[in-house]
């Protein structure tokens, strides 16, 4: 009996080393199959090409007088602005699209049956830029477009306007052609009258990021105006073959050379200082006599999250433009704002 409990111990003591043993190898095969498993590698992201930024503004004055002895008239302001870029960079390419769109009206009870423009205007620009080997030299591309909304007035008087009487045939003759000379003494500006339109190719200068130098000596400049009233005064060339009552092309084409300078300052991210330096002269008429200049100023100061003080200051000289009968005038216009604003996106777009 004991002879049979010493084997059946060594039968199984000698199938217990056995398992052991298969284990081992098994635990060893299966080390060297995951050591010669091919390596898994993380999945590439995509390069990001596009960078995306947009700001709204929202500006609004009111002013109630009640007994007020110093005089004066109840007035609303509103003004809204968007400030909307798009930039695409890859290797050596880069385009940068920037649509800024800005509308502002006052209501003043001494005219309530008008609202009056404060400030209006359309301003796309387009630029493609193929960076050479330099550093700070770049071929261009760009394109630009600028116009207003609405129409704007000198003279808000409307003719006739309060008067509720019954009108026959001849008087209803009468008020349109008071209209129709009204609007014509009146009218300043409307949508697309003028526009203008500028298509360039040249070189950029870049030394710093917050400052570049665009030099075009190919530029096509087209100016249009659509209203006819307003195409002598914007210098379209005259229709000699026309009967109209105004013999004017709607359109006028000049061929010259421009230069873009653009810088842009920031202050601990609250003070922020823009401006942009337009210069063109016509090869086609006196160039480098009579030049086209268009210098935009921007400053903001971002008092807390969602609120800003703003001043935009607008300089134009066109030396084909008739203001009160003269040419050759400069024009400017400056607009203060306290505003509400709100942005999203890549706020260091520059």
């Amino acid at each position: 009996m004991k002879k049979f409990t010493v084997i059946i111990g060594l039968l199984a003591l000698g199938a217990s080393l056995y398992a052991q043993d298969d284990a081992q190898k098994a635990a060893a095969e299966a080390a060297a199959a995951f050591a010669n498993a091919p390596e898994q590698q993380a999945p590439v992201a995509k390069p990001k090409n596009w960078d995306y930024s947009t700001v709204f503004d929202l500006g609004l004055n009111q002013t109630s007088l009640v007994n007020w002895a110093a005089g004066g008239f109840d007035n609303i302001t509103l003004s809204a602005g968007l400030d909307a870029k798009a930039y695409y960079h890859r290797e050596r390419i880069n385009w940068k699209n920037r649509l800024q769109l800005q509308y502002g009206f006052i209501w003043s009870k001494d005219k309530s049956y008008v609202l009056q423009k404060s400030n209006d205007r359309i301003y796309l620009e387009s630029k493609f830029t193929y960076n050479t080997s330099s550093k700070t030299w770049n071929w261009t591309a760009s394109y630009d477009f600028r116009s207003q909304f609405t129409d704007s007035y000198s003279n808000y008087d409307y003719p006739g306007y309060g008067s509720n009487e019954p009108m026959d045939e001849h008087m209803k003759e009468h008020m349109k052609e008071e209209w129709e000379n009204w609007r014509k003494g009146s009218l300043k500006s409307t949508f697309l009258s003028p526009a203008y339109n500028n298509l360039a190719l040249g070189i950029e200068w870049k030394p710093v990021p917050w400052f570049d130098v665009n030099i075009s000596p190919l530029t096509g400049s087209v100016t249009i105006v659509t209203e006819p009233m307003l195409r002598q005064k914007y210098g379209m060339p005259q229709n000699a073959s026309s009967v109209e009552v105004y013999p004017y092309y709607s359109a006028l084409f000049q061929f010259g050379a421009s230069i873009k300078a653009n810088a842009k300052f920031s202050i601990n991210d609250k003070f922020n200082y823009e401006t942009q330096l337009v210069l063109f002269t016509d090869y086609l008429n006196h160039p480098f006599a009579q030049n086209r200049v268009n210098w935009d100023n921007k400053i903001t100061w971002q008092i807390a999250k969602f609120f800003k003080v703003g001043l935009s200051t607008w300089l134009i000289y066109d030396p084909i433009v008739e203001i009160d009968g003269v040419k050759s005038k400069i024009q400017f216009k400056d607009f203060l704002s306290f505003n509400f604003t709100f942005a999203f996106g890549n706020k260091d777009l520059k």
